[in-house]
């Protein structure tokens, strides 16, 4: 299986970085920045009026440009798929 990777914009250069997702809730989610011993993790939580998840590494802002009622309704289809029931 692979990595669920997304897309996170850097605020002051407005660069686009893939990044490796660890956990994903509605409340937070976990993401690994970079590869090998050089990786670093960061957390992303939902900014005040819920539009978007920011997160800061080493002095740069993060931000994943979804809003927490889209990452809830994602997770509730992915886990919908996960324990459907199979048919025998």
């Amino acid at each position: 299986m692979s990595p669920e990777k997304i897309k996170v914009r850097v605020t002051e250069t407005g660069q686009i970085l893939d990044v490796v997702v660890l956990s994903k809730r509605a409340g937070a989610i976990q993401v690994v920045l970079g590869e090998g011993i050089h990786n670093v993790k960061c957390d992303l939580t939902p900014t005040r009026n819920g539009l978007a998840y920011a997160g800061s590494v080493a002095g740069r802002e993060l931000v994943y440009e979804r809003s927490r009622d889209q990452v809830a309704a994602d997770l509730d289809i992915r886990n919908a798929t996960l324990h459907d029931p199979r048919r025998r």
